[in-house]
């Protein structure tokens, strides 16, 4: 879409305000809005000004002034505003220079698209995500430095089978029940077709909509596979439109990994596939129908997977969905089929054009910009050095031998060991200036500081259960 065809659309929806959105270095969108009269076509060139010091990883205040550059193509309808809003997302830049931001995260997502195309290797980048969510009724927490507390709740918990409703009509799902029982005890089919047909409506192909594993409301909408940076765009209008459709109706959803204890975590399986034209490359002869291609491609997965983690799983409680010995693909194998493992060839249909690597470690609390192009970069890595992923593993790795267990490695046990392994094992991640060390560094940087170590150094509540009479 070109600018004219933007203002065009903007006259047509009798658009009043104009909302411009970017992502921050974590992976929070943040916005603001001007009047359609400041809109012009200069705007796509000339952009608009915010203070990038005051936005998370990014600049020092000596040096704030930052650039939003509307992106003509991202331009939609925000069904959610009472006054007609069109919503653009934008690219961030240097005022004085005009280059890309390296800590742009949507900048390093179009990086990584034109470094693909730069090997050789192939065109274009697919990725399908499968991002898992609970929609809670109430969530109250606080941390404090005498006190720390969290409290979930649902109409669909198992623990309210007891409670005085008047009356209580029972139908909750047990814990690791959820997956997937008919209304009453899904309580959320419509919410969730609201969120799909509003997501549609916003131009978002949708595959399917479920509940998901775990008690409480979990629940998972698939979107259909996309190429890397439209598929990133799509990543945050999905979470912004599930909250919104939610928080109308009087819920909340959220994406953090690990809300419950002992009940299933929130993951985010991810499908990737890379196409030269109309010729899928990751179809062919070998292994569950695959080329050597991705064989290769699922090496350099598993090679990096550890140091990927800082941007896949990217929250201090990813790692309590990520224990071994649980429901999580902890360990470093591949196969067909098997579930267990974190790389599982999808076997649902024999087209080359169905054949795919779904990587399933991720969850959905990370910053898509940044998690698909470093899982790209490991794949191209893997092509590029015909990386060896070994032997499938079409067993239930949950019933090993200890012997041959402990021949498996695992992903990270902690959001530390991961960053870790990510100042260990970036260099695949700088090839083609697609990722910076300047990114890398303050990513570290910024999740000690801010994440790791207040983690750390505070007392668990369940500590007090444990030690307090000690």
């Amino acid at each position: 879409m070109t600018p004219e065809q933007v203002l065009a659309m903007a006259k047509e929806n009798d658009v009043k305000m104009v909302d411009i959105r970017f992502m921050d270095f974590p992976g929070i969108w943040q916005h603001f809005s001007v009047p359609i009269g400041e809109l012009n076509e200069g705007s796509f060139e000339d952009g608009f000004g915010f203070d990038g010091s005051s936005i998370r990883g990014w600049q020092p205040i000596n040096a704030s002034d930052m650039l939003v550059i509307p992106d003509s193509d991202t331009a939609k309808i925000d069904p959610f505003f009472k006054v007609s809003t069109m919503v653009l997302i934008g690219d961030i830049a240097d005022p004085i220079t005009r280059e890309a931001y390296s800590r742009d995260p949507r900048n390093i997502a179009k990086k990584a698209e034109a470094y693909l195309k730069s090997t050789g290797i192939g065109e274009t980048v697919f990725i399908g995500p499968e991002a898992e969510f609970f929609i809670f009724d109430d969530i109250r927490y606080d941390s404090q430095r005498n006190g720390a507390f969290y409290a979930i709740d649902s109409v669909e918990g198992i623990w309210n089978t007891g409670r005085c409703e008047e009356p209580n009509l029972g139908y909750k799902p047990r814990h690791k029940e959820g997956y997937f029982p008919v209304p009453p005890t899904d309580k959320f089919q419509d919410l969730r077709t609201e969120m799909t047909l509003t997501l549609e409506g916003l131009g978002i192909d949708i595959e399917c909509q479920h509940h998901e594993v775990a008690t409480s409301g979990q629940g998972e909408i698939d979107m259909r596979f996309k190429p890397l940076l439209q598929m990133a765009d799509q990543l945050m209008w999905f979470k912004y439109v599930l909250k919104n459709v939610a928080y109308k109706a009087g819920h909340t959803v959220t994406f953090m990994p690990k809300p419950l204890f002992e009940d299933n975590g929130t993951g985010m399986h991810t499908h990737i596939s890379i196409w030269t034209g109309d010729k899928p490359l990751f179809a062919g002869d070998k292994y569950a129908g695959v080329s050597q291609e991705a064989l290769y491609a699922i090496g350099g997965i598993l090679k990096h997977c550890k140091s990927l983690c800082a941007f896949t799983n990217p929250t201090t409680n990813s790692y309590k969905r990520l224990v071994p010995g649980f429901e999580a693909p902890v360990n470093l194998a591949y196969s067909s089929r098997n579930r267990s493992a974190a790389i599982r060839i999808p076997m649902y249909s024999a087209s080359p054009k169905a054949k795919r690597i779904e990587f399933r470690t991720p969850d959905p609390s990370c910053n898509g910009y940044l998690a698909f192009s470093a899982i790209m970069m490991a794949v191209l890595d893997g092509i590029e050095n015909k990386i060896d992923p070994g032997d499938p593993l079409d067993k239930n790795i949950y019933d090993l031998p200890p012997e041959e267990l402990s021949e498996l490695d695992s992903a990270p046990g902690s959001l530390e060991e991961a960053l870790a392994a990510l100042e260990a094992d970036h260099d695949f991640l700088l090839k083609g200036d697609v990722f910076t060390q300047d990114v890398i560094d303050m990513w570290v940087e910024y999740k000690t500081e801010n994440e790791v170590n207040p983690v750390k150094l505070r007392p668990h509540p369940h500590e007090f259960h444990l030690y307090y009479d000690i």
